[in-house]
C-alpha cells in the first residue's frame, strides 16, 4: 500500500453533484470530479488488504488495491493498464455502476469505503484526455468469423475481445445507434453518450464490424447467420418488462419506464422517437406522475420527469421500507439491503413503500389517479392492511418493475436454443455454449436482468470461451 496509516489519518471524500436547480435544467452528466491531489488521498486509503474483499464484490475482478497504489504514486498511465486488464469499458461502470466493491470494502465496516469507483473513472477519464487510450490491432488474422447479437455492455466486451483476438467480428443492433441499454435505457445525465461513441470508434478501429437497424429474425435469419459465421454469440438484453396487471392499465396514460427513457435519450440526440413511440409520445410536462417500482430505472425516470417540469412525482414501491443503515455484522462483505437516495431522488420526488396498486382510474380513457393499498409485510409474506385503501392523483404512470427476460419472438424462437426455468437462453459459465452448435449466450440474455458490470464480465468470458471453441486454445483472460 502506498501509505501505511491513510485510511486512519483521511476520512472519505466522494465527487459531488452540482446544484439541482441547476442541473435540472439540462441533459448533461453533473458530478464533480474531485482535484487530483483529493483522489490520491483518497486512493491513499485503500489498505491492500491480505483478502481483498473488494475483488469478492467486483464482478469484473478489477485489481482494485493495485491501481489504487498506482494513483497514490502518481503513476497513472500503469494505474489505466491494469484497470483496462479486467474491464474494457471502466468509463461506463465508473459512472452507472452502483459499485458493490465499495460495499464490500473493509472499511465500509464502518461506512466508510475507499471511493473505488471515483477513482476508477477518473483514472479512464485521465487515460482518453491524456490520449493514452489507442486502438489494439491485432497482429494478425485468424480468419474466423462470428457474428455477435446485441450491441450492450455484454456485446460490446465480447465483440472488442474477440477482435483483437484476430477475429473478424461482426456486431449487429436493432436499433438505429449502438450501445443497447447503455445508449437508450441510461439517461444522459448519468452517462453522456460520446462515452459509447468514442469506445465504438475504437473497436472499428481494431477491426470490428457494425451493422445498426438490423434485427435478426426480422431483417437477417437467424439461420443466416449460422451459415455465414463460424460462431453466433446472442449478447441481447432482458427486454420483457413486466406488466401491470389491474384494471385501468390499458388506458394511454400508463407506460413502460423504458419508452419514457427511449424517447427523451432520442430526443436528446437528434434522433426521430417513431420506433420508440409505437402508442405514442410521452411528455411528462405539467402533469402529476407516479412510477411504480422502487429501483434505478424508476429513478431515472424521476429523474427525466422533472426535468421535463413534471408537476409532482411519486414512486411507489411494493415492498417494505429497507432501513437506512444495515446490520454489518450480518451482511458484510455481501451486498446489503438498505435504503438507498439517488441524486434523482434529492431532486424532487415523493417516496413510499410497501404499496400496492389496485386500479388505475380515469375518465375518457385518460388516467387521473392511482388506487392503491397499504401492505403488511411483519408475517414474511404480503398482506393488505383492511380500510388502507387511498388514491394518488396521477396524469402519467410509469412501469419500472422490472424484466422477466428476452423478447422471445424473432431471434430467440428461430435459435430454436434450449431456455431456462426462468425463460432465459440456457448456458453455463464456462463454456457460454447454447443448447445450439456453434450457437453462444451470454450477459442479461442468460442470466436475466442483471448490472452492466456483470455483463462485461460475461462478454468477456464468452469471447474466451469462442476463441477456444474456435481455436483450441486462448489467450484472451477469464
Amino acid at each position: 500500500m502506498g501509505k501505511a496509516t491513510g485510511f486512519l489519518e483521511i476520512d472519505r471524500q466522494d465527487r459531488t453533484y452540482s446544484d439541482a436547480k441547476e442541473r435540472l435544467k439540462h441533459y448533461k452528466e453533473f458530478v464533480v470530479p474531485l482535484p487530483e491531489e483529493k483522489l490520491k488521498a483518497q486512493a491513499s486509503r485503500c489498505m491492500n488488504c491480505g483478502i481483498p474483499y473488494c475483488h469478492n464484490g467486483c464482478p469484473v475482478n478489477n485489481i482494485i488495491p493495485d491501481w489504487n497504489h498506482l494513483v497514490y504514486e502518481g503513476d497513472w498511465q500503469n494505474a489505466l493498464e491494469v484497470l483496462h486488464s479486467t474491464n474494457n469499458f471502466p468509463e461506463f461502470t465508473g459512472r452507472i455502476c452502483p459499485a458493490p466493491c465499495e460495499a464490500s470494502c473493509t472499511l465500509n465496516i464502518d461506512d466508510s469505503p475507499v471511493t473505488i469507483k471515483s477513482i476508477e473513472c477518473a483514472i479512464v477519464d485521465r487515460g482518453w484526455q491524456e490520449g493514452w487510450i489507442q486502438p489494439q490491432v491485432p497482429a494478425r488474422k485468424t480468419g474466423k468469423s462470428i457474428a455477435v447479437v446485441g450491441s450492450g455492455p455484454a456485446g460490446m466486451a465480447c465483440a472488442q475481445q474477440l477482435a483483437r483476438a484476430g477475429h473478424s467480428v461482426t456486431l449487429f443492433e436493432k436499433n438505429d445507434r449502438m450501445g443497447g441499454l447503455l445508449r437508450y435505457g441510461i439517461p444522459d445525465f448519468k452517462m453522456e453518450k460520446d462515452l459509447i461513441n468514442r469506445r465504438l470508434m475504437q473497436m472499428q478501429a481494431e477491426g470490428v464490424v457494425l451493422r445498426e437497424s438490423t434485427e435478426i429474425g426480422v431483417h437477417v435469419s437467424m439461420e443466416s447467420l449460422r451459415e455465414n459465421f463460424d460462431a453466433v454469440v446472442m449478447s441481447g438484453g432482458a427486454e420483457e418488462a413486466r406488466q401491470l396487471s389491474i384494471p385501468g392499465a390499458e388506458m394511454a396514460g400508463v407506460r413502460l419506464a423504458m419508452e419514457f427513457l427511449t424517447q427523451q435519450n432520442k430526443r436528446n440526440a437528434g434522433d426521430e422517437e417513431t420506433r420508440a413511440a409505437p402508442r405514442g409520445s410521452i411528455v411528462a410536462t405539467g402533469k402529476h406522475v407516479i412510477v411504480i417500482g422502487g429501483g434505478d430505472t424508476g429513478s431515472d425516470c424521476v429523474g427525466t420527469s422533472n426535468r421535463q417540469g413534471a408537476a409532482s412525482v411519486t414512486q411507489i414501491e411494493i415492498m417494505p421500507k429497507p432501513p437506512v443503515r444495515e446490520d454489518k455484522a450480518m451482511v458484510w462483505p455481501d451486498w446489503p439491503l438498505k435504503l438507498r437516495t439517488s441524486s434523482s431522488h434529492e431532486e424532487g420526488c415523493e417516496r413510499d413503500w410497501a404499496i400496492n396498486a389496485k386500479r388505475v382510474l380515469g375518465e375518457n380513457g385518460q388516467v387521473t389517479g392511482l388506487e392503491c393499498v397499504r401492505l403488511d409485510w411483519s408475517n414474511g409474506r404480503m398482506e393488505e392492511v383492511p380500510g388502507s385503501e387511498f388514491v394518488i392523483k396521477a396524469d402519467l404512470i410509469f412501469l419500472a418493475m422490472g424484466f422477466t427476460g428476452p423478447r422471445k419472438a424473432g431471434m430467440l424462437d428461430q435459435s430454436e436454443v434450449e431456455l431456462d426455468e426462468r425463460g432465459n437462453v440456457k448456458a453455463d459459465v464456462i463454456e457460454y455454449k447454447t443448447s445450439q452448435e456453434g450457437v453462444f449466450a451470454c450477459g442479461d440474455m442468460r442470466r436475466g436482468q442483471s448490472l452492466v458490470v456483470w455483463a462485461i464480465r460475461e462478454g468477456r468470458q464468452c469471447a474466451r470461451a469462442v476463441d477456444l471453441h474456435l481455436m483450441g486454445s486462448t489467450e484472451l483472460p477469464y
